[in-house]
This record gives structure tokens, C-alpha cells and sequence, in this order.
């Protein structure tokens, strides 16, 4: 009997990325998330599965990747918030996600830890090892990476307002 086939954190940046290129190729994907072609073939595989991307192809199912990042996200792939650090800011330390939410917003900024940042706040592990580096090469990729630390960080209310964006904006169009 086959094991039962999970999404790994990395799984999402490489849909957010499907978002932004559709139907990338394998190879340009995997140097954009600075990763092996494999890794990323594994991964649309993993999505495929899941119904996040459409059987056999590259395509994100926009509505079905929406809801998971909606009520899902957080509890699969729960924040591990650390010590003070130096780092790339992400969540409501992204200046585009800070303007989404309104003032008094009770999150606190975040950063993945790396010398590639130079913002001094709470820490939080990145979805994967190589983001700090794919959010400085790419800055679409870094803000909905951001966006999805806000996801999963933040309350209730942040998570409709930031729900509300992804809806209208990258998410809109049904492919």
C-alpha cells in the first residue's frame, strides 16, 4: 500500500511562483527558488495530488490554492517564531502587507533570519531553507511569501484583509 503523499512547506513557494510564471518550465522554476529541477518536479507532483495545481500540468488551481492558503496554511505548516534577530522582513515587517492591514494591527514584524536582511525584529523560520535568498532575487515572490507569513501569523481579522488582496489580485483571474 502506497504512503499517503503530504505538501511540504516548500510546495507553496513553488505555487506562488506557478502564479507569477504560469507554466514555468521545470528548469527556470527551479533556478528562480534556487533549487534542483527534481525538487520542484517532486513538488508540482505534490501539488498535482492535492488539487492545487490541475492533473498533469503546471496551472494553479487558483480557487482550491486560495482556499487552502485561507484555512489551511497555518495549521499545516504552523509559524515557529524566534529570538530578535537580523533579517529579510516578512508578515506585517513587509512594507506591502503593512499597508493591507490596518493601523494598530496587533501583529508583530517579523524576519527570516539571514545576513541578507538588514531589519532587527522577532524571527520566524522560513516555509524553506532557501527563501531569504529567493526573496532577494525576485521581489513579486518575496511580497507573496510575505503574504503568506501574514497567513499565517495573523489574526482573524488580518487574515480576511490579506484574503481580501490575494482574491482581487493574484488569485482573480481563473485560469
Amino acid at each position: 500500500m502506497p504512503s499517503q503523499p503530504i505538501l511540504r512547506p516548500f510546495d507553496i513557494a513553488v505555487a506562488l511562483r506557478l502564479l507569477l510564471v504560469p507554466e514555468d518550465r521545470y528548469e527556470p522554476l527551479a533556478d528562480a527558488l534556487v533549487t534542483s529541477t527534481s525538487a520542484v518536479h517532486r513538488s508540482v507532483a505534490r501539488l498535482g495530488l492535492a488539487g492545487i495545481c490541475r492533473p498533469s500540468s503546471r496551472t494553479v488551481n487558483r480557487d482550491a490554492f486560495h482556499e487552502f492558503l485561507l484555512h489551511g496554511v497555518r495549521f499545516a505548516f504552523p509559524p515557529m517564531i524566534g529570538p530578535e534577530r537580523t533579517g529579510v522582513p516578512t508578515s506585517i515587517a513587509h512594507p506591502r502587507v503593512r499597508e493591507l492591514l490596518p493601523n494598530g494591527t496587533e501583529s508583530r514584524a517579523l524576519v527570516w533570519p539571514s545576513d541578507l536582511g538588514k531589519e532587527q525584529a522577532a524571527s520566524i523560520a522560513p516555509l524553506f531553507s532557501g527563501v531569504p535568498a529567493v526573496a532577494s532575487r525576485d521581489p513579486r515572490l518575496h511580497e507573496l511569501l510575505a503574504v503568506v507569513d501574514a497567513l499565517r501569523t495573523g489574526n482573524k481579522r488580518e487574515r480576511e484583509r490579506v484574503g481580501e488582496w490575494l482574491s482581487a489580485g493574484v488569485l482573480a483571474a481563473q485560469s
